[in-house]
């Protein structure tokens, strides 16, 4: 029986700076692991599905916009993600993809706030960084899982700075 060769594992990252908001206002909107539907607009629902809330081993099941736009509930992508680790006074956490339809067998992130200085020490604003560790993925190559995760995080990073602004301009 001939040995199946091993793949080497596919890394990135993705970041998206913030200007203005520090981690503390940023942090919120990202320690709630049932709250991508929120932030992603790709995804379609995200729940707790079971654990506690901000814990380890907490399980989201979240659904997934399919890429063609079509609506047929057969053809949305689905996975079941734990949390692994999450730290608020780091403001980072990270997760694995557990079962799923959308051909990642093993697939490992860590999502961290960090504060962004200029040249002086004065933190002007912060930036999110996501990274990844994943086996190959069915049917992509890893610039495209890369291209999708730094999409995604651009889009959160302007849904979050848009909210924090709005909750200025409420004040």
């Amino acid at each position: 029986m001939a040995e199946e060769e091993t793949q080497p594992k596919w890394e990135g990252k993705a970041i998206a700076e913030l200007k203005g908001p520090t981690p503390d206002q940023v942090w919120p909107f990202l320690e709630d692991f049932c709250n991508l539907h929120k932030l992603l607009p790709s995804v379609n629902t995200c729940h707790r599905v079971e654990g506690v809330p901000g814990q380890p081993g907490l399980i989201r099941h979240c659904t997934f916009a399919s890429l063609d736009g079509d609506s047929d509930p057969s053809k949305l992508k689905w996975a079941n993600e734990r949390l692994l680790k999450m730290d608020p006074s780091d403001k980072c956490f990270s997760y694995e993809v557990l079962n799923n339809n959308m051909g990642m067998n093993s697939y490992v992130s860590t999502v961290r706030v960090m504060p962004v200085s200029d040249g002086d020490g004065k933190m002007v604003g912060c930036m999110i960084e996501w990274s990844f560790v994943s086996d190959p993925v069915e049917g992509l190559g890893p610039q495209d899982l890369s291209s999708y995760i730094d999409f995604g995080l651009q889009s959160m990073a302007t849904k979050i700075e848009s909210a924090i602004q709005e909750v200025k301009r409420v004040k």
